[in-house]
């Protein structure tokens, strides 16, 4: 039986109890108060001896009834309580006990400090791509959403040295510190480059004057948010295309900048009305780039997205072809076509 049951059971019992003993006295002739004031003095064994001389065998017969009944009564509800209490500790030492064995056993897995909204996308996609991974936070309603999801957790700063080391960092092979806070961010960063020198960390910066830091701190990578979301709203601006084939999952909010470190870009070029390219297949084009960059999608002047099109595929007046390749080659195969006076790129133009 559960504690609150039982709590719930035990409570009403005694209830009925206090009531039907204090009508019982009333019936005896007794005074209200003073068969109330004999209730609570023989139920509670306080011994003060009986208001009214008990006479006759009925009346000590029912008065040993009131004591055992709320005695009893009284006894069951406050070993409710006490299972209540009990059980809890004891689910919370069992919980402690088996999240530490969880990440006791934990090799090669990730670390990610911080769980706001950027560390809860990490924790996703890691948890996606079935990568092991520990949680570290000190918020406690972030640690309690984080075990409601069933993650590995660890409560405490990440900057740490005993936190860090509570996780594994010295098995671990990755951290992420993604607090909101660029000074914690650079400690937490300093603190786990100190004890794990193999370890790859990914830092987030909030102001650009950070990254130096960070990178000084020993940081592998720095993701800044506020730069990377300004590149994503002027992609929304001047390459729609593009955006509209890449927005369809938040890790590629990233994309231009981690392609950009490799000097690789996605961009687009539209086929004109009047383009020699109108009637011609993608082979046409591709042949005509000579290796300058690869095709991943078609987008239909109707806004029909091909992923990954057949080289067969004929391209239609208005189409958009999107491409990727390095950062110089496109708009030079774009500028070397134009000066033949058959391509023109201003942005997203072919002729």
């Amino acid at each position: 039986m559960s504690s609150f049951k039982r709590i719930w059971i035990g409570a009403i019992f005694f209830a009925i109890t206090l009531i039907v003993a204090i009508f019982g006295y009333i019936s005896f002739g007794w005074a209200a108060i003073d068969s109330v004031y004999m209730v609570v003095i023989t139920i509670f064994g306080v011994g003060y001896g009986e208001v009214e001389p008990l006479e006759t065998s009925g009346e000590k017969i029912f008065t040993m009834a009131v004591i055992l009944a709320g005695t009893s009564s009284a006894v069951y509800t406050v070993g409710g309580f006490l299972q209540m209490v009990t059980e809890g500790e004891i689910h919370r030492a069992l919980d402690e006990h088996r999240r530490s064995r969880g990440i006791d056993r934990l090799q090669n897995h990730a670390i990610i400090c911080g769980f706001g909204r950027m560390g809860q996308i990490l924790a996703q996609q890691l948890q996606q791509a079935r990568q092991e991974f520990v949680i570290i936070e000190l918020n406690s309603e972030r640690v309690a959403l984080a075990e409601q999801m069933g993650y590995l957790t660890q409560t405490g700063n990440a900057a740490d040295e005993n936190i860090l080391q509570s996780v594994g960092i010295e098995k671990a092979k990755m951290l992420a510190t993604v607090l909101p806070d660029d000074a914690v961010n650079v400690f937490i960063t300093l603190t786990a480059r100190g004890l794990n020198p193999q370890l790859m960390i990914l830092a987030r910066g909030e102001l650009p004057t950070t990254e130096k830091k960070l990178k000084l701190a020993g940081a592998d990578r720095v993701v800044l948010p506020a730069i990377i979301g300004g590149m994503r709203m002027a992609n929304l601006m001047t390459r729609p295309a593009v955006t509209n084939y890449l927005e369809h999952r938040d890790e590629r909010d990233y994309l231009d900048e981690l392609l950009g470190q490799i000097d690789i870009k996605i961009d687009e070029l539209a086929v004109a009305q009047n383009s020699y390219l109108v009637g011609k297949t993608i082979e046409r084009l591709e042949v005509r780039g000579k290796g300058a960059f690869i095709i991943i999608a078609l987008r239909r002047h109707d806004g029909t997205v091909i992923k990954n099109p057949d080289r067969h595929l004929v391209l239609e007046a208005e189409d958009r072809v999107i491409v990727m390749g390095h950062q110089a080659d496109i708009p030079h195969f774009a500028r070397a076509n134009e000066l033949r006076g058959k391509m023109r790129y201003r942005g997203s133009s072919l002729h």
